[in-house]
């Protein structure tokens, strides 16, 4: 596709033949979790119904295709991230789940009493709570770098919370609240010179850009796939061989046994000694397709279009009577977060819902961040490669309903 023709996108989203109370569907909510299209559909409904069986267990042809499949996924999403190699990509369920790896393992090998873990306020629960239960076990500090009021990251207070304390950083690539894209490279580049490593969570990144973990120089980046149209049960989590090679294995089962006495256990070398047992086989082969899917669009198509919409929602929202929108920072993703005085935003969900109208209403799993801008919760719309001019139109008119039914 050498043009960004999102009305024929659409089409590769069945999704869209839907009517939701009887109303045209305006999906804003991608930022939780995006729609899939008829060729992830399809690779998944073939995975079941034509080459299923677990995977690197049996001699047979369908335990070796399945195989072939799901090793084939793991080399797209080397080669979508750039990563030097199989080994450092190791499939997880989610990224929550990529964060406990991490903070559980690179914990117990590196993390002790009196060391400090340097995350943001930017951050949601799954980058928070991981960090703070391995902080609690081994007598460790949790500190966040703060922002200002428009969701940008204060970079001088990132440097002094920097100390020989700090042993990882674990910040954000894109806010999932409110869509600030953060200066990752540069805070990767500081944190080096200290020589501490640094965990990317890039669940609300990898949609709508191109991720090089070898130019990040990430030491480890995550994301989850059910964020980039692929199902839900599968997340990635790369990480450099150097690390994982020294990490202790994070659960225990399955591939990632070499041998196993009653005396002593040994363990699989490589991605396998992280994967304990059954992986999500199917779900690894529908993100492999997702990621063709999205590649074969073009990112930098992508990323133009989701600016343009980003763009035009903040003006017209912006023109809204009691509409705030919250964070604006100068770099954002798609992510439009906003209240309006005197009306709650699970009210305004519920309206905006009956016609038609899927946003998300809550706190988005960052509370500290709502703390930090004194509100309970936002309403936030999310835009992907599939979102067009008629849903930022069909979203304004549907808070125009709210102000309408509130005055």
């Amino acid at each position: 596709m050498t043009t960004f023709d999102v009305e024929k996108i659409r089409e590769d989203f069945p999704i869209f033949k839907e009517k939701i109370h009887g109303k045209r569907l305006t999906f804003l909510d991608s930022g939780a979790s995006a729609q899939k299209p008829t060729v992830v559909l399809d690779a998944i409904n073939k995975a079941y119904s034509q080459t299923y069986a677990n995977v690197h267990r049996g001699v047979h042809y369908l335990s070796q295709k399945s195989t072939e499949l799901y090793e084939g996924a793991r080399e797209t999403v080397r080669a979508h991230m750039n990563a030097e190699s199989l080994d450092e990509i190791i499939f997880t369920k989610s990224t929550t789940e990529a964060i406990n790896l991490v903070a559980q393992s690179f914990g117990q090998m590196a993390i002790g009493e009196g060391d400090e873990i340097l995350l943001s306020y930017l951050e949601h629960h799954s980058n928070i709570v991981p960090w703070q239960l391995v902080a609690e076990r081994v007598g460790a500090t949790v500190k966040a770098v703060p922002i200002d009021q428009n969701g940008e990251l204060l970079m001088e207070e990132y440097k002094n919370l920097l100390t020989d304390k700090t042993k990882i950083v674990a910040i954000t690539h894109v806010s999932n609240a409110i869509g600030t894209v953060t200066p990752i490279k540069e805070i990767i580049q500081i944190a080096h010179q200290q020589d501490v490593p640094v965990l990317v969570d890039g669940s609300q990144a990898i949609p709508h850009m191109k991720v090089d973990v070898q130019d990040l120089d990430a030491d480890f980046y995550v994301f989850t796939g059910h964020k980039i149209f692929a199902p839900t049960g599968i997340g990635v989590l790369y990480g450099k061989e150097k690390w994982l090679e020294k990490m202790p294995p994070y659960q225990g089962g399955g591939d990632m046994i070499n041998r196993v006495t009653f005396e002593k256990t040994t363990y699989a070398t490589g991605h396998s000694k992280f994967e304990a047992g059954t992986p999500p086989i199917v779900q690894a082969i529908g993100l492999g397709t997702a990621i063709d899917y999205t590649n074969g669009i073009g990112f930098d198509a992508i990323g133009a279009h989701e600016q343009s919409l980003l763009a035009y929602a903040t003006e017209q929202l912006g023109q809204l009577n009691n509409v705030r929108i919250i964070g604006q920072a100068k770099h954002k993703a798609a992510i439009v977060s906003f209240t309006m005085d005197g009306i709650h935003p699970h009210d305004i969900g519920t309206i905006v819902d009956q016609a038609g109208v899927a946003v998300r209403v809550g706190h988005h799993c960052a509370q500290p961040l709502m703390d930090f801008y004194d509100v309970p919760s936002t309403v936030r719309a999310s835009f992907a490669l599939y979102n067009n001019k008629q849903d930022v139109d069909e979203l304004v008119k549907s808070i125009q309903m709210v102000q309408e039914f509130f005055r």
